[in-house]
């Protein structure tokens, strides 16, 4: 099975109380967005694709060096609206895509072997990547059936019950999607929410009301999943590369 990556890499990041796209700030002396980029081609894929945004050509310019596609999202209408822009690159691509954040530089090539051998394995049409966390605050909780461990739902932290709230697993903003039926299901997506966005998770919607099958993969490993919104969570993933041995550029 063929597989595309798309990368999204639009965003200003204004917690990061900066002007600066927040995939270029800098984590042991290198931009986020080279970690993930690292990670992605280390899986050899068909493409690459990169969606920028925010000061589109500085980032281009900061990611020259690698073999990627960029696509421009402008405006920034959501996570559902980056991964259309991709849409016309793959027009003619069967297989997986892959959608990774280009935030979030500590998730392994190894999780995203396992990631995708799951997927494939279990003959998803999507599949989101996990993790634990003693403290699930804030993140949307993973609902799994009692019987095969599929996935039944994703509850956001407004929406869940206190049942659910007790939920520990929790949606990384990693996932492997169908390529049909990913853009597909896009097609139907619109902006009626309180941002007025395109939500990528309401692809999941899509597939739980068509009853297409829905995976998880639970890392071990919740660092993995840590994004970076803040000045203090770029610090905490600069301690986390340098303890796997990367050291300052």
């Amino acid at each position: 099975m063929a597989l595309a990556v798309i990368i999204m890499a639009a965003g200003k990041g204004t917690r990061m109380k900066s002007d600066l796209p927040k995939v270029l700030h800098q984590a042991n002396g290198r931009p986020l967005v080279d970690y993930v980029i690292d990670t992605a081609l280390a899986l050899e894929p068909w493409k690459t694709i990169l969606v920028v945004g925010h000061l589109a050509e500085l980032v281009r310019q900061a990611t020259v060096q690698y073999t990627v596609t960029t696509v421009l999202q402008e405006p920034q209408l959501g996570t559902g609206h980056a991964v259309m822009q991709a849409e016309h690159e793959l027009r003619d691509f069967h297989g997986d895509v892959l959608i990774l954040s280009g935030d979030a530089p500590l998730v392994r090539t190894e999780t995203l072997h396992e990631l995708i051998a799951l997927h494939r394995t279990r003959k998803a049409a999507a599949t989101v990547l996990t993790a634990e966390l003693a403290d699930p605050t804030g993140y949307g909780r993973i609902v799994r059936k009692k019987d095969d461990g599929n996935v039944l739902g994703i509850v956001e932290q407004k929406d869940g019950s206190e049942e659910e709230l007790q939920i520990r697993e929790i949606n990384s903003g990693v996932y492997v999607f169908d390529a049909r039926m990913l853009f597909r299901a896009l097609d139907q997506v619109n902006t009626n929410n309180a941002q007025n966005e395109y939500y990528l998770t309401d692809v999941f919607g899509i597939c739980f009301r068509k009853g297409l099958k829905v995976c998880a993969f639970k890392t071990g490993n919740p660092e993995e999943i840590l994004g970076i919104n803040t000045p203090d969570q770029l610090r905490e993933a600069e301690r986390e590369l340098f303890r796997r041995g990367e050291e300052p550029a």
